[in-house]
């Protein structure tokens, strides 16, 4: 009798040190950059990455990983992430349709895997590949029918959401896309950033294939979502933000703040009550920017 009281003793004490190491273990956020892309200060997708990591090493719990260069060569760095944050070139090329993985990042949404989609990141072609972020991040930027000037946003409000915690109105100009391709009525999708682009905007030329587009121009006057976020039912949670062409603008302490926000988010933490606390200095803006000439 002696013994068994012992042996259940020692089962509960070894359960309970089981349960603590677990509650101490970090959350895994791996953020990947893309390829060297644009000209100097443009698509800095190695350098934003490890900017915004170090913002999230200081967030109690949180352990950052930043994969250079696109998909992981060695996809074990996957193992135990939360969260997988992509910012890189996107369209046909896309890394995350390439090959099978496509039905490798399904597998990790089913486990509840949190996905996160940045700038160029959210374009992907329509079919398979937009039915998919649709699915994991209520949608995506369609080629012909999504537009991307560049233009001054003025975020005049937000909406009471964890992401936007601590975030004050802000307007920053970038390459912000918009009429972005939503699950039909935009079921479950959540907007975070909205703003309304001008007139001049609707009707530049300037966007890729260049514009102006018949259906941007007869939408005058609308809202536009820029950046949002779903939680989905194998219980993880995605979201989509459209800036970030421009690297200075990660120094603009409320579009840093978002993205600290809606990445913590989407790893499944909780924001603090207000927003992730980060700064970030002139050296450190300029920090790991890519080569790429003058």
């Amino acid at each position: 009798m002696t013994r068994f009281r012992l042996s259940g003793l020692a089962a509960l004490i070894l359960a309970a040190s089981a349960a603590t190491v677990a509650a101490a273990e970090p959350t895994k956020i791996v953020l990947l950059a893309g390829r060297p892309s644009h000209g100097p200060g443009q698509h800095e997708f190695n350098a934003g990455c490890k900017l915004l990591a170090k913002c999230l090493a200081g967030v109690p719990g949180v352990e950052p990983v930043v994969v250079a260069g696109g998909w992981p060569k060695d996809e074990s760095v996957f193992d135990g992430a939360k969260a997988l944050i992509f910012f890189m070139d996107g369209g046909g090329n896309h890394p995350a349709i390439q090959g099978d993985h496509l039905a490798k990042l399904q597998k990790l949404a089913d486990k509840g895997v949190g996905l996160g989609f940045m700038h160029y990141a959210v374009e992907v072609p329509k079919g398979e590949p937009g039915a998919k972020f649709q699915d994991w991040i209520g949608g995506y930027y369609e080629t012909g029918f999504s537009t991307n000037p560049h233009w001054k946003a003025a975020i005049e409000s937000l909406p009471e959401h964890a992401i936007t915690r601590g975030v004050q109105p802000f307007g920053v100009v970038d390459e912000w896309y918009y009429n972005i391709r939503f699950r039909p009525e935009m079921k479950g999708v959540t907007p975070i950033l909205v703003a309304k682009p001008d007139d001049a905007t609707r009707d530049t030329p300037r966007t890729s294939p260049a514009g102006p587009y018949k259906h941007i121009q007869e939408a005058k006057g609308r809202p536009e979502v820029l950046a949002w976020a779903v939680e989905r039912p194998d219980g993880g949670r995605g979201f989509g933000f459209t800036g970030g062409h421009a690297h200075v603008n990660w120094g603009d302490p409320n579009f840093r703040k978002l993205a600290l926000n809606a990445i913590v988010w989407t790893a499944g933490m909780d924001v603090p009550s207000e927003g992730v606390a980060s700064s970030v200095s002139a050296e450190e803006l300029k920090a790991n920017l890519d080569p790429k000439g003058k």
